[in-house]
C-alpha cells in the first residue's frame, strides 16, 4: 500500500471525504475524554488508600525517636521518610531533604534559591545580564515553565535514544558561563522514555563548564516506575551523584523525586538530594521560609511503603493497572497508522507518557480536530520551550487517567484526527 505522500490528489481527495465522514460520525458520539496530563487513574489512586487510616491515634504520631509528628521541628525530615525516599531517589539518607507533595515545588525553590542567593558562594542569577538553560526537547512544559517564570532564556537540546545530544551539550557550557542548568528527566524520560545511558550521565558529570555554578537538575521522576517486572526489562541508571563525585564535581547535581504517582498525587512527599555542601546552603535558606514539611505524611507513607522492598511491590501493582493501556496505545497507532507514513512513536518500558510524532507541519491540526471530538490532549508544542516546536510536529499521549475502554475510544478518535490533518496538508501543498 502506498502512503499518503504517494497518493495522487484525485486519491487524496477521495481518502479526505471518507475521513471527514468518519469524523463527522465521532463528533455526533459527544464525547468527553481527557488525555491531556500525566494523572493516575481512579484505580491506582485505590491502591493507596489503606494508606490514609494508618495515622489515627496519639501513638500513632510517634516517629521512631519519639517525635511526635503533629508539632513543629524536624527541618528537613523525618529519618525514616528518608531511607523510604532514599530507595526512590538513589542516594544515601544523609544526603537527602524531604519536602511537601511535589518536587516541582523543590525544582522551583531550586531555581529561586540561586536566581536571590547565588550557591556557593557564586554571584546570584538575578544580578547577571543573562542566564541561559540548556532543554531537552521533547521534554516536560511544567520545567520549561519555571525557566520561563524567571526569565531565562531557554536553549533546546535534541534528545537521542540515550539521552540528550551530548556533543551540543558539551559545546554549548565550554564556550557560555551563561548556561547554568540543564533540564533532566533521566529514567522513561517525559516523554520520549528514554533512559540516560551510562556514557551520557558520565559525559554530564565531567563536561568541561564555562560557569563553575552550573547545576544539572535531575528530576528522577519515574524511577521506580517499570511497565514490567522483569529485571532485565527495568532500564538501569547510572546514579549522577557518583557519577559527579568520580569527575571532581560533587556539587554540580541536584536530584529530586517524590511519591505524586505512587500514593496520591495532591498527598505524596517529595525528595531532594544533593551533596553535603549543597545540602548545608539548602537548609539554612528554607529554614528561614518553613519550620519544616507535613511529617504526619511522611509517617503515613514510611507505615504504608516500608522499604525498597514495599516500594516494587506497591508499584508492581500500578504496573499491572498500567502495562494494559501502553500495549493498547502502541496496537492502536500501529494498527491505524502503519499505512500513512510520516508518523512514529515511543515504545517506553516505564514512566507515564508515549511521544509520538506525527507528519511535520500537521501536530497543532491534529490536537485541535481531536478536541473539537471531545478528545482533549496535552497542547501540540507543550514539549517545547515556550510551546513553540519548529516541526509542529511533537504530541504526548497520557494514556493512564482513563478506564482501558474510554482510552480505546479517545485513540480511535486521535487517529482520525492525525489521518485528516495530514491529508489536508498534502492537499494544500
Amino acid at each position: 500500500m502506498p502512503t499518503y505522500a504517494e497518493l495522487n490528489k484525485e486519491e487524496l481527495t477521495t481518502l479526505k471525504a471518507q475521513l471527514e465522514e468518519e469524523y463527522t460520525a465521532i463528533k455526533a458520539k459527544g464525547l468527553s475524554l481527557n488525555m491531556a496530563r500525566g494523572k493516575p487513574s481512579a484505580a491506582q489512586l485505590e491502591l493507596s488508600m489503606p494508606m490514609l487510616s494508618l495515622v489515627s491515634t496519639t501513638e500513632d504520631c510517634k516517629a521512631e525517636d519519639g517525635t511526635d509528628c503533629r508539632n513543629y521541628g524536624v527541618l528537613d525530615g523525618l529519618p525514616e521518610a528518608k531511607r523510604l525516599m532514599a530507595a526512590m531517589i538513589d542516594d544515601e539518607p544523609e544526603n537527602i531533604i524531604i519536602g511537601g507533595n511535589a518536587s516541582l515545588s523543590l525544582m522551583y525553590e531550586s531555581v529561586a534559591r540561586c536566581w536571590n542567593f547565588g550557591t556557593l558562594g557564586s554571584t546570584p542569577w538575578c544580578k547577571l545580564d543573562q542566564v541561559k538553560w540548556l532543554c531537552p526537547v521533547p521534554g516536560y512544559d511544567r520545567h520549561f515553565g519555571i525557566t520561563e517564570a524567571f526569565g531565562i532564556e531557554m536553549i533546546p537540546v535534541p534528545m537521542t535514544d540515550e539521552g540528550p545530544d551530548m556533543d551540543m551539550v558539551e559545546e554549548l557550557v565550554a564556550n557560555d558561563a551563561a548556561i547554568k542548568g540543564i533540564w533532566c528527566v533521566p529514567k522513561y524520560s517525559n516523554p520520549g522514555g528514554v533512559t540516560y545511558s551510562d556514557e551520557v550521565v558520565r559525559r554530564l558529570a565531567a563536561m568541561k563548564c564555562a560557569a563553575e555554578d552550573f547545576r544539572i537538575f535531575w528530576d528522577n521522576a519515574y524511577s521506580i516506575h517499570h511497565l514490567y517486572d522483569e529485571p532485565e526489562n527495568q532500564d538501569q541508571l547510572l546514579d549522577i551523584a557518583v557519577a559527579c563525585r568520580e569527575a571532581g564535581n560533587p556539587n554540580r547535581y541536584y536530584k529530586f523525586a517524590s511519591t505524586s504517582k505512587v500514593t496520591h498525587p495532591g498527598a505524596g512527599i517529595s525528595a531532594l538530594a544533593a551533596s553535603p555542601e549543597n545540602l548545608a546552603e539548602i537548609k539554612k535558606r528554607m529554614g528561614v521560609g518553613t519550620i519544616g514539611y507535613d511529617k504526619v505524611n511522611q509517617l503515613r507513607h514510611v507505615k504504608f511503603l516500608h522499604d525498597a522492598k514495599g516500594l516494587a511491590e506497591h508499584m508492581a501493582r500500578h504496573a499491572a493497572t498500567l502495562r494494559p493501556k501502553f500495549e493498547l496505545v502502541d496496537q492502536k497507532l500501529e494498527e491505524g497508522l502503519k499505512e500513512v507514513g510520516g508518523c512514529s512513536w515511543s515504545k517506553p518500558r516505564g514512566g507515564y507518557f508515549v511521544s509520538f510524532d506525527a507528519p511535520e507541519g500537521t501536530a497543532q491540526r491534529a490536537v485541535s480536530l481531536a478536541k473539537e471530538a471531545g478528545v482533549t490532549m496535552t497542547g501540540a508544542g507543550a514539549t517545547w520551550p515556550l510551546k513553540h516546536d519548529p516541526h509542529n510536529s511533537n504530541i504526548r499521549i497520557a494514556p493512564t487517567l482513563p478506564p482501558l475502554e474510554e482510552l480505546d475510544a479517545a485513540l480511535e478518535v486521535f487517529v482520525c484526527c492525525v489521518k485528516l490533518a495530514y491529508v489536508e496538508k498534502l492537499l494544500a501543498e
